[in-house]
Formats: structure tokens, sequence, C-alpha cells
């Protein structure tokens, strides 16, 4: 059997010394994990032969993983401890892989019936190799049971709920080349009904593929659909620290659109405004032009409690340039797909 390939995926968290699982395989691909996961118990106490033994002697070796590599289906996102079962689970006699070049005959009634099919859910955005699925979790909930099970390897305040019925997750695929089954390469999900009008409940971009723009895209998209909903969201709070310096940047960049956007001469707005442009929260406006330092504020005029404040477009230029952020918006409206997923405001 071919070795499942070795990636190095952008910079990880310091490895966590709780960890329960040291490793991933996922399709052909192995990398770390960074946090201790939400798998269950019984997985990982049936795993004895795979326990790491190279404590110091004292028998406590709590602190290191207990499971060297979790197998996980690239397509249905099962799991298995055990190479054999998810050799099978793998397998196709149509499509091979580098994990199916064994001499080891492989039943095919146990392969994946997700392998041959198209992606679940309800396609919401295509652009080249890129395209986005919106699963109900209350029709998919194995999937998304086992997705949010992968998830927590990665994300460190990230906990499982068992009943994703209350949930849309959507995935972004990528087809590296027409005849290859997309990959699912990162996903946000997002409450049905939210109180607090979150448009994105938990956020990851699978390590081999973070760097490459593809979180971005996600958080464009949940604003998105937030305004083709007509309702002004953002992300669940409180952010991790990783999910706050991502979404800074994120808000950043569309301030810095908004502004640079506007005729010359014209260098004093407000926050609502910025607001009303781009859909982002006013509190996460003024945390973006804090972060930016741009801002220099203007008392507010005769009879008017809204404050206006001025913004240094040169030093929104250098800031944007210094930080490579695109003056263009990362979705295309022109590849957004009509359809249920997208409810209007009109249509409310």
């Amino acid at each position: 059997m071919q070795s499942p390939t070795s990636t190095r995926p952008a910079p990880a968290p310091a490895a966590r010394s709780d960890r329960d699982i040291s490793k991933v395989v996922l399709g052909d691909l192995l990398f770390d994990t960074w946090y201790r996961s939400s798998y269950p118990k019984d997985l990982l106490a049936a795993v004895g032969s795979h326990h790491d033994d190279t404590g110091d002697g004292d028998g406590d070796n709590e602190s290191r993983p207990t499971l060297d590599r979790l197998y996980v289906c690239r397509w249905c996102f099962r799991y298995s401890s055990e190479l054999m079962p998810y050799l099978a689970h793998m397998a196709s006699a149509s499509r091979p892989t580098a994990l199916d070049h064994t001499r080891l005959k492989i039943p095919s009634q146990h392969a994946c019936p997700a392998r041959e099919q198209p992606a679940p859910g309800r396609k919401l955005y295509a652009k080249g190799r890129l395209s986005v699925y919106a699963v109900d979790g209350e029709e998919q909930v194995l999937f998304c049971q086992n997705l949010s099970l992968f998830a927590t390897l990665f994300l460190e305040t990230k906990s499982v709920c068992f009943d994703p019925a209350d949930f849309t997750y959507h995935l972004l695929l990528r087809a590296d080349h027409p005849a290859a089954s997309p990959q699912i390469v990162a996903f946000f999900s997002k409450e049905k009904r939210s109180w607090d009008h979150n448009n994105v409940a938990c956020i990851l971009v699978f390590p081999p593929w973070q760097r490459k723009g593809y979180g971005t895209l996600l958080m464009e998209l949940s604003y998105t659909l937030s305004r083709r909903e007509g309702i002004m969201g953002g992300p669940e709070k409180p952010l991790s620290g990783p999910g706050r310096r991502a979404y800074l940047s994120f808000w950043a960049g569309a301030v810095a659109r908004f502004v640079l956007s506007r005729p010359a001469g014209r260098s004093t707005t407000t926050v609502r405004a910025i607001s009303d442009h781009t859909f982002i929260q006013p509190e996460d406006v003024i945390a973006a032009l804090k972060e930016m330092a741009v801002v220099q504020r203007k008392p507010a005029a005769a009879g008017k409690q809204r404050r206006a404040v001025r913004v240094d477009k040169s030093a929104v230029r250098d800031w944007a340039r210094a930080h490579r952020v695109a003056l263009t918006p990362v979705v295309d409206p022109a590849a957004l797909v009509d359809g249920p997923a997208f409810i209007k405001a009109e249509d409310r």
C-alpha cells in the first residue's frame, strides 16, 4: 500500500499535551491534530496497541496522545482507528486512489456510498474549481455529526452538538481537475434561527488548505447570505484568539474597500454608513477601525447625536497595501446560485 501523503499545512498552534489523537489521515493526506477531540472514549480505549508508551517510567501517560492515527473518510467523515476497515470503506472498483494500491482484496460492499454521489446539500456558489453547498443538519444528521467531531481536532473552543438539526452546514469543495472527486476543504455552520442574528456558529479551513484565502471566502459568503436574507449579523461570540484575528482582518478589509471606493475628497463618514454598506455590525466596524488605526474623531454637528469619523484615505491605502488586502470582493456575485437556500428580504 502506498503511504498517505504527508503535507505541510499552515503553521499550527503548539501541540496540546492533553491531545488524545496524534495524527489524522483524511483521504490520502496525513497531518497533525491540534487539540483534544470529542471522539467517543470507546474508540480510544480499544486501541491499546496504538497507545503511546513512551512515558518516563512513572506510568503516567495521561498527557500523551492515546491514538497515533485516526482514519477519516474524505467524503462522509466516518472514522476508524484501524487501517483495514478504513481501506475497505475507501475502496472503489471504478475509481481507485493511492490508498487502493494494495494486493489485499477488499470487499466492495463496504465502500463509502458517498464516493460516487454528488456533494450533499444544495449548491450555493460555483466558480472555477471551488463550490459551496448548504447541508441541512436535520436531513444529514450522521454526516454533520462526523464533520463536527473532525472539527474538534483543530478548534480549541469547538464543542460537538450531537443534534445538528438546528444548524445548516456550508461546505467548501475543491476539485483539482474535472475528473476528480471534489474534496471538502473547509466549512462553516450557522444556526437556522439565532436570537443574536449570528451568521456563523463555527468556521474551519482544514490545515492542508489554509492560507489560500478560503477562510475569507467563507466569511464573505456568510455576510452575503445575511444581506440576501435582510438580517445584519456576525459570528457567534466570544471569538477564539485565532478567530478574532481572522475576523478583524476580514472586517478591516471590507472597511478599507468601502473607504477607498468613496469619491475623492470624501474623508468623513459614520460608523452606521460603513455598517449599512458592508452589512457588518457597528461594533465590529469600530473594532476594525481601531485595528487599522486610520481614524480621527470629528465632533457631532449641532443638533445631531451621531458622531462622524474622519478617515485618512492614504493611511487606509497604506494599510491595505501592507496587509495585501484585495480591493475587490472575494465572492463573485455572478457565481451565486439562486434557489431555496437563499431567502431574500422581500420574501420574508
